[in-house]
Order: structure tokens, then C-alpha cells, then sequence
């Protein structure tokens, strides 16, 4: 007899129509991208920002450290949430972030500005959660951690980018208040699309208990001190203020008085148990090794091209570039992304990093962004494809342990991609100082007084300066002056190209271990299925 039946029918995508699901997933998108140029557009912009206060760049640097400080009161806005109501949630986070971008219009000394940039981290943490939740609300279940999660991910990482598109057209309108007078246009439209958007109502719970006010604190205090000691560390150098060490064992020592509390809780804000287990260890390894390894595209293109003289406003096709092939990989991650296929999709992605990191460890000083083109759009396709996978695989585990372990899932998450990216930067930039100190002294060791190549040189700078010098001991010492920065300049393209060496190196180690961890699934599943059906 033929059997007639049909298959089931496909889940349908969306639980909404299409045009008000586009609403939704737009009001994400730009919450997560208002977000991220409130994180960057100091960070991207820090030379011209140092100017505008008449500070110093270690001064300037304490503005970046400021709005990174407060990330860990995501983990407060959770159980508030679940406490009192998403609706209320949404409205009064919105309210806050244009309050604080309001009050980035009132600083007009440096003191006051990183007081108020304090503010705006504050304000900025529950944004990226409301990004997450609009994302998610159009989407059926079976789409929510592929599509969902993949599109928002890449909206939150397309800030970093754009502040470096948008900046310099900004700054010149009026100086770094018109960086503040977007955000605060952005804050007003996203406060806008909250009360006129809804979100599915969760059940309220009275979570929030009487020990968890004395942990958070710690964990706040903690996550912040790490946070702040990254940041500015290697500007002041580690080891050159006492109070650097002081800051970091309080970040350290109020963590670890965190997780005693936590260990003797019945009911934990965090899990320490959970945390520490291999599978999360396992995921929280994979998301600091990329945060560390995307530091090439972060601090290591741009570095490098600022060291060369150039300004963003001279790398807008490359930044282009990477908004675009950051908007490619978050859509062909929903495309692709399905359980069981994160270790293909990371392979893929570390694969692109070694060879992105491989061509531009073989950059000059004759190097400039379109030279960097390709690499760069093969890290930044990367980075979309990498993080979604990781993240829904880490959010698979907390599910199955049911919803307390949000929570310890979110600080897992924060601690690698804020204090990661932080860590990932300061690695650099430490590894960065130490390679041009060698380089700057190999060079002037092979450059000798009488060597006739140095002669000639000398010579040819110090003919440049014949119209403008009449003094021939004056041009001399421009001369050797213009030779030390030459040099200067060519330690430092050397230096820059050993760390985009051992980023591909760190990159291929994580690949090796992911297949060796890769292979083994696949042999013990062979083997479970081998007993099976022997048995």
C-alpha cells in the first residue's frame, strides 16, 4: 500500500508578519550599532579626543575606561527584568541612556567628562540585552539561536567600524560634542521604537534576594578594576604606578571573595560550580581566543596606518569594506548556523583569520589600506561567523540546565568579550612595545657612522633642507633627526608585522586544538554507535 501522507510542513521563520518583524529586527540593529559607537567612538578617536581636552593620551585613555567599567551591572539588570516586568525594564533603560547622552553635552573639562562617560556605560548596559530581545521576538523558536542571534551579534558588531567611518565627518562639524549629538539622536529614535514596539511579556518573579547585594557589588568592583587596569595599563606601563598593582589584586580579591559567597549560597547569583565545568571552560577558552585574536583588526590595521601618518578619514574604503563583509558573515551565519555545526563554522572562520593575519605580517612602510583589503574583509567575515556559533553553543548548555543559569552564562559572556577585548588589546599593544624596542635597537646597531649607505642617506635628507636651512650644521642635525624617525617608523612596521605573525600562530594553535577536540567527538560517537548496534 502507497503511503500518501506528506511530510510535516517546515516551522514557519517568523511569528509576525514580515513587515512588522522588518520593524522589530531594524530597532535591533540599531540598538545594537548605537551601543557600539558609544563604546568606540572614544576608543577609535582617542588622538583627537586628547586634543579637544588639552590631555595628555594616558589622561584621555581614563574616558575608554570609564564607560568599560560598569559592564558588569548586566548581570543586576537580568533579575531586575525578571523582577519587575520587560516592559518597565525597556522603557526606563531607554530613559536612562538619553539622560546620559543629554549630560555628554554638559562636559566640557575632561574631570567631568569621564564622570558623565561613567554614567554612559551604565546607561549603555541594558541596551545590548534590549537588541538581543528585539532580535529574538519575530523569530520562531527553531530560528531564535541561528538567524536571531546571528543578526544580532553582527549588529553589535558593526559599532567599532562605523565610528570610524562616521568620526571624521563628525568631528569636523564640531568637535567630539557631535560625536555625543548622534548618540543622543540614536537614544531618542531606539526610545522611540521601545514604546511603540512591544515585547511578549515574561512572568514576573520575585528573584532578586538579600546576598545578592552583597555579591554583585563585588563582582561589579571586580569586573570594573580589571576592566579600568587594562584599559590604561599599558599607557602608564604595568609596573611604573604602584597603584596599578593595588587596583588590580582589589579587582582580584573582591572576585574571589565573589565566588566564596557564591560557593555557599543555596540559591547563587552565579553558579562558580557550573562556570568552572569543562564545557564552559571550553567555551569561555574559544570566545578569549577570539577576542584576543580580532585584535588584529581592532588595534592592529589601524595602529599600523596611524603609525604611517594616515587618519580615519583615509581609511574609509577599508572601514567600508569591513561593514560590508561584517553584514555578509552575520547573514550567511543565519544561513548556516544549526546544532552540530560550530566546530565547521569555527574551523572556517580560524582558517580565514591565519590567512587574513599571514598577509599582513608582510606589510612595509609603503603599505596602505588597500594593500589590506582582501585580509581585512577575510578577518572581519571571520569574526561575524565565529562569535554566533560559539554563543549559540554556550547558550544550548545553560538552556539545558534551565533558566538560573542565564545568569552565570551572561557574566561567562561579559568576562570574555569586555575584559577579553580589553585583555586582547593590552596583549597587543605590550607584545607591540616590546617588539619595537628590539627592532629600534637591531637597526641601530647594523646602522653604522661610517657605513656609505648611512653616509649617503644623511646626505640626501640634509640636500632636502638646503632651501630652508642655511645653517650646514643645522641640516646636519635635521638630518640625523629625520634618519631616527625613519628608523623609528621601520621598527615599528617590523614590530607590527611579528604580532600579526603570532596572531595567525595563536589562531592555528586554537585550529589544531579544535580538530584534535573534533576528531575525538566524531571517534567516540562512531563508538557509541558501534555498541549500539552491537548491543
Amino acid at each position: 500500500m502507497t503511503d500518501t501522507s506528506t511530510p510535516p510542513a517546515p516551522p514557519r521563520m517568523l511569528v509576525m508578519p514580515l513587515p512588522r518583524a522588518s520593524i522589530y529586527v531594524g530597532a535591533s540593529l540599531l540598538m545594537g550599532i548605537t551601543q557600539g559607537l558609544g563604546m568606540s567612538f572614544f576608543s577609535s578617536n582617542i588622538t583627537q579626543v586628547q586634543g579637544e581636552f588639552a590631555a595628555t593620551q594616558q589622561e584621555a585613555l581614563w574616558l575608554v575606561a570609564a564607560y568599560l567599567a560598569p559592564a558588569a551591572l548586566t548581570i543586576a539588570l537580568v533579575k531586575i527584568r525578571t523582577q519587575f516586568g520587560l516592559r518597565l525594564f525597556a522603557q526606563v533603560a531607554l530613559a536612562c541612556f538619553v539622560a546620559a547622552a543629554l549630560l555628554n553635552l554638559a562636559a566640557l573639562n575632561l574631570e567631568n567628562a569621564v564622570i558623565v562617560r561613567f554614567i554612559s556605560g551604565m546607561a549603555a548596559a541594558p541596551i545590548s540585552t534590549l537588541a538581543f530581545l528585539y532580535m529574538l521576538e519575530p523569530f520562531s523558536p527553531p530560528y531564535k539561536l541561528s538567524v536571531g542571534l546571528s543578526l544580532t551579534l553582527m549588529g553589535t558588531s558593526l559599532g567599532t567600524p562605523l565610528s570610524r567611518v562616521l568620526s571624521p565627518y563628525l568631528l569636523d562639524l564640531g568637535g567630539w560634542h557631535r560625536l555625543t549629538v548622534l548618540e543622543l539622536a540614536l537614544a531618542l529614535i531606539a526610545a522611540a521604537l521601545v514604546h511603540l514596539l512591544p515585547l511578549t511579556p515574561i512572568p514576573r518573579e520575585k528573584v532578586i534576594q538579600r546576598w545578592d547585594f552583597v555579591s554583585f557589588p563585588l563582582i561589579f568592583v571586580g569586573m570594573g578594576g580589571l576592566a579600568v587596569v587594562l584599559t590604561v595599563g599599558r599607557s602608564y606601563w604595568w609596573f611604573d604606578r604602584w597603584w596599578l598593582g593595588a587596583l588590580l589584586a582589589g579587582a582580584i580579591a573582591a572576585l574571589i571573595l565573589a565566588g566564596i559567597i557564591e560557593l555557599n549560597r543555596k540559591t547563587p547569583l552565579l553558579d562558580i560550580r557550573w562556570i568552572v565545568s569543562p564545557a564552559i571552560l571550553q567555551f569561555a577558552g574559544a570566545l578569549l581566543i577570539f577576542r584576543v585574536v580580532l585584535a588584529e583588526q581592532t588595534s592592529g590595521a589601524p595602529g599600523l596606518f596611524q603609525t604611517l601618518g594616515l587618519q580615519n578619514a583615509e581609511m574609509q574604503g577599508l572601514f567600508w569594506l569591513i561593514v560590508a563583509m561584517t553584514v555578509l558573515g552575520g547573514l550567511v551565519s543565519a544561513a548556516v548556523l544549526k546544532p552540530g555545526r560550530e566546530h565547521a563554522i569555527h574551523a572556517v572562520a580560524l582558517v580565514l583569520i591565519i590567512v587574513g593575519a599571514l598577509i599582513d605580517s608582510r606589510s612595509t612602510s609603503l603599505t596602505r589600506p588597500p594593500q589590506m583589503m582582501v585580509s581585512q574583509a577575510m578577518i572581519a567575515f571571520a569574526s561575524a561567523l565565529f562569535l554566533p556559533a560559539a554563543m549559540a553553543a554556550g547558550l544550548i548548555v545553560a538552556l539545558k540546565k534551565g533558566q538560573l543559569y542565564i545568569l552565570s552564562f551572561i557574566i561567562v559572556f561579559l568576562l570574555t568579550q569586555r575584559i577579553g577585548g580589553s585583555l586582547g588589546s593590552a596583549l597587543f599593544q605590550t607584545v607591540l612595545q616590546f617588539r619595537q624596542n628590539a627592532h629600534t635597537n637591531r637597526l641601530y646597531a647594523d646602522l653604522g657612522q661610517s657605513d656609505p649607505l648611512v653616509i649617503q642617506r644623511l646626505q640626501t635628507y640634509a640636500g632636502s633642507y638646503t632651501g630652508t636651512l642655511a645653517d650646514a650644521g643645522a641640516r646636519q642635525g635635521q638630518a640625523t633627526s629625520t634618519l631616527a624617525q625613519t628608523v623609528q617608523r621601520e621598527a615599528t612596521v617590523l614590530a607590527y608585522n611579528d604580532i600579526f605573525f603570532l596572531v595567525a600562530c595563536v589562531a592555528a594553535g586554537a585550529l589544531a586544538i579544535l580538530l584534535a577536540h573534533w576528531a575525538m567527538i566524531e571517534r567516540n560517537k562512531r563508538q557509541l554507535a558501534g555498541a549500539t548496534a552491537n548491543g
